[in-house]
């Protein structure tokens, strides 16, 4: 079969390809980044596309060119400067459905959420009802499949979160503790997709892909605490509910500056309204339940690799606030009292007015790499200019004042972690 896959180097979506791809289809990913898929797979084929912008069926007839079934793994948590939800996961997807009903494409899958109704309380849900509305609708040969909380060796979003709690030391704090999840394998995603594509799974119906039993939040984490090998807390912190949606509120604020963080309001809404399906009508279709929690994680041992992981991303949020303070502070006690910063320079060959004039140019490079940490996409780069610019004050602060090297408070010594801080944050700043 030839095949289209939106979304195809989400956590899904890539994961789907993959298989595919292995089981001899003929594949192809699309995606805002051609160049990412092609770097985590390269062995299938790739287009670029921001689905938001595909909101006619003429817009999407280049893509649907010799394609057999086009499987939607594309979404987005929350409204933000990039994610417009409506014309993601509905608009754009009715087009899609009118394009291939009159090009010939033969079949769509959906992947959709449980819970998804026109009534849910968040604007993810409501568009992926709508979308789902008039798939059900469509004369194709679809089917809808809704996985419950998606754990695979991968680790984005929800999955991502849970590592990281669960990598908290001796304490564990955790907020809505008691809310119930049903989750289910990536591997048995991927396979429902699979088995459909090949014509084992009959088409127009709609399922929830949930293990048989669901679990408490705390259980999941005990679960993940175990399968990363890390000891049982010795004391469990429940948030109340209005620090929940404080944290969810600083959250959403930052994904105006494009941090994805899966503590949003969306996904705390969807946590709070339970992350459940009904697995009956998969198993009275096959005979048999998909993978148990226990039986995911026994399926895909911890290695150091997921430990450090998990460990990194809880750490990342402290390492770049850790970085834009101590670059905005010392930018900005440097402006504070200019002329007594500019001393450090009174024994060279510089003239007062230059030294001033070094320090509020040093000063205001040190502002603006403090600030640009902060927004996501510029996150990365700041870092590297972070170690330009240390190695730079180290060169020219050698030349001029090279006694510093040797001063009892070591003010050359000390911005070395700071640049190795730099280093690392700049290292594990991947969204995928």
């Amino acid at each position: 079969m030839r095949i289209l896959i939106l979304g195809g180097y989400g956590l899904i979506g890539l994961a789907i390809a993959a298989r595919l791809h292995a089981a001899g289809h003929t594949v192809t990913g699309l995606g805002r980044r051609a160049g990412l898929g092609v770097k985590l797979l390269p062995r299938v084929n790739w287009l670029s596309a921001d689905i938001a912008t595909l909101q006619t069926p003429e817009n999407w007839r280049p893509y649907l060119a010799n394609i057999d079934i086009v499987i939607n793994a594309a979404g987005a948590l929350q409204e933000g400067p990039a994610d417009h939800l409506t014309l993601i996961h509905e608009t754009a997807i009715v087009a899609l459905l009118r394009c291939c009903e009159a090009d010939g494409v033969s079949g769509f899958i959906q992947i959709s959420a449980p819970g998804a109704t026109r009534e849910a309380s968040t604007a993810f849900m409501r568009s992926k009802a709508g979308a789902d509305s008039a798939i059900k609708a469509s004369p194709l040969n679809w089917i809808i499949l809704r996985p419950g909380l998606v754990i695979g060796s991968n680790a984005y979003g929800g999955s991502a979160l849970l590592r990281m709690l669960a990598a908290v030391p001796i304490i564990q704090p955790l907020a809505l503790a008691e809310k119930r999840i049903q989750t289910v394998a990536l591997s048995d995603v991927t396979l429902m997709v699979q088995l459909f594509v090949e014509k084992k799974l009959a088409p127009r119906v709609d399922l929830d892909l949930v293990e048989d039993e669901s679990h408490t939040l705390a259980e999941v984490v005990g679960h993940f605490r175990s399968w990363l090998g890390i000891p049982p807390a010795w004391a469990h912190i429940s948030a109340p509910r209005w620090a929940v949606y404080a944290v969810a509120t600083v959250a959403d604020g930052l994904g105006y500056l494009g941090w994805r963080s899966p503590l949003r309001s969306t996904a705390m809404r969807a946590l709070e309204a339970e992350i459940i399906g009904d697995p009956m009508p998969l198993r009275a279709r096959r005979n048999t339940g998909l993978s148990s929690l226990a039986d995911t994680l026994a399926a895909m041992p911890a290695t150091v690799q997921e430990r450090w992981f998990a460990r990194l991303y809880l750490l990342l949020p402290i390492a770049v606030a850790t970085l834009s303070v101590f670059w905005l502070a010392t930018g900005f006690i440097a402006l504070f009292d200019i002329e007594r910063a500019a001393t450090v320079l009174a024994n060279t060959p510089l003239s007062k007015s230059m030294a001033q004039a070094l320090v509020v140019g040093g000063a205001a490079l040190d502002i603006i790499l403090g600030g640009a940490i902060l927004y996501r996409p510029w996150a990365k780069s700041a870092c590297v200019g972070m170690v330009v610019l240390t190695l730079a004050y180290l060169v020219s602060g050698t030349l001029l004042t090279a006694a510093l090297w040797l001063d009892p408070l070591g003010p050359f010594v000390k911005v070395l972690p700071s640049m190795v801080l730099a280093l690392t944050v700049a290292s594990i700043l991947e969204n995928r």
